[in-house]
């Protein structure tokens, strides 16, 4: 937009200066052309990472290059995939490697015989437990005595010397006619778990019409042990998922 202002012109004044108002566009650009310029990438070249407002409205907050030589913050797992796959793209065998993890020093009691008398003679028992990345987590299963019920874990990292709870979560009813109630639970593994040899003990307890039951694994504790744990991986699905991590 241009005003033009234009007066009479009189003995004594001075000539009148032309104004002119510069729009808000203009001003976006004459502040975009001093800022220093920098070629744009060609495909495959460095990427930029922007950071702005939505489509609604807003301009760029942030824009990051990365160049061929810069040496980004990449977390463990992704070097430990990396290096992976790229020992794999130079042979021709299946993919063979031992992780360190906790693995469970019993079977699934929900898969055990006896699993529906265990269940009626204590009240309460542990379904299953899986562990990962996030730590150790598994179901519990009750028998529906009454609507008000507590169930928690508890474990600990040094024998018994200390304890923590987790407290259990409802997820839903099971059994004939909903006369049993299936509980989740989970707590996080300290990373000094990871080492060969390290244990983790706990045992579930439940509460209920003021009285307290407990399944202990028949008073020997359910209990995880830290080993080396051999992984198989075909080359077909390690180079399928080299793929999809690019």
């Amino acid at each position: 937009l241009v005003l033009r202002l234009c007066k009479a012109r009189s003995p004594g004044r001075r000539k009148q200066k032309l104004i002119r108002p510069v729009s808000r566009l203009q001003r976006t650009r004459d502040e975009a052309a001093s800022l220093p310029s920098s070629p744009a990438p060609a495909r495959g070249g460095p990427a930029a990472a922007r950071c702005g407002r939505g489509a609604g409205g807003g301009g760029l907050a942030q824009v990051k290059v990365f160049n061929a030589g810069d040496d980004p913050s990449v977390p463990l797992h992704v070097l430990s995939r990396l290096a992976i796959n790229s020992d794999l793209c130079c042979s021709s065998q299946d993919l063979e490697f031992t992780l360190q993890c906790l693995v469970p020093d019993f079977p699934p009691p929900v898969e055990a015989t006896d699993f529906g008398e265990r269940l009626q003679r204590q009240l309460v028992c542990l379904e299953r437990v899986t562990c990962s990345d996030l730590g150790i987590s598994g179901t519990v299963r009750v028998c529906n005595v009454a609507f008000e019920k507590q169930v928690a874990v508890r474990y600990t990292f040094s024998g018994w010397r200390s304890t923590h709870e987790a407290v259990a979560r409802w997820r839903g009813p099971a059994g004939p006619e909903g006369k049993e109630d299936v509980f989740t639970f989970g707590f996080p593994v300290p990373p000094f778990l990871l080492e060969l040899g390290s244990r983790v003990h706990f045992a579930v307890r439940y509460r209920v019409a003021g009285a307290e039951y407990w399944d202990n694994n028949d008073r020997r504790d359910y209990s995880l042990t830290c080993r080396n744990h051999a992984l198989h991986m075909p080359r077909g699905e390690c180079e399928e998922s080299w793929i999809h991590f690019i």
